[in-house]
């Protein structure tokens, strides 16, 4: 018997997306759910709010533009924070002070991709922004958090003074909004198959099966 294909899982999402700090646990735990099924994981950038300056914005300044008003925004906040709570994630909304623009993030999840290590700096800004309110704006924490996961700190401060893969990230993103992607998490399947939302685990790990089991009887025939 043949080894199985890895099935390529592209994960479109953003770093301040709290649905996506969420999704980003739900694949996991699909992946553990059918751990027969050997995968490739790409994190792939997505702007949640692309008109915010890539200085960033304070928050308030941020949830009144998006939602109206700071207030109108708690009543969303409150089902996104007990919906992490059920993931065993803690997002702390009050915490968070200042609404960056995502782009270096995006760039240092790239970076660190080169060393297998996209993942662990996904869930490290993740946690920063959602449960410490860190901010992301601030050059000093993302060389921190970089540093954190094990990437040389002063190899990340003089990338992220420059300009590199800036225009890659911005083309990436403008890529998945191009093929329809408007909504994050979205989780898309040997390139073919889209699934949008932070889906339950369960609906998650048929969708890895199903569709692994399409591709290598493909590759089969």
């Amino acid at each position: 018997m043949s080894t199985p294909k890895p099935l390529q899982i592209d994960i479109v999402s953003d770093v301040v997306c709290p649905w996506c700090y969420i999704g980003k646990r739900r694949i996991e735990n699909a992946l553990a759910l059918a751990p027969e099924v050997p995968v490739e994981i790409h994190w792939r950038p997505f702007f949640l709010n692309s008109w915010v300056p890539r200085e960033g914005i304070s928050r308030d300044e941020y949830l009144t533009r998006k939602f109206g008003s700071v207030e109108a925004y708690k009543g969303i906040a409150g089902r996104v924070v007990a919906a992490a709570d059920e993931e065993g994630l803690l997002y702390r909304p009050e915490l968070v002070k200042r609404q960056p623009n995502t782009t270096d993030c995006h760039r240092l999840i790239h970076w660190a991709d080169a060393q297998g290590k996209s993942a662990a700096m996904k869930q490290r800004l993740m946690e920063l922004y959602f449960r410490d309110g860190g901010d992301l704006t601030d050059v000093n924490v993302l060389v921190q958090a970089a540093a954190d996961i094990g990437l040389d700190a002063g190899d990340i401060r003089r990338r992220l003074a420059s300009d590199e893969d800036v225009e890659l990230i911005s083309a990436q993103a403008r890529d998945a909004s191009d093929k329809g992607i408007s909504g994050v998490p979205t989780f898309v399947f040997a390139q073919k198959y889209a699934v949008s939302g932070a889906q339950p685990a369960e609906q998650l790990a048929r969708a890895i099966r199903q569709v692994s089991a399409e591709v290598n009887a493909e590759a089969a025939e």
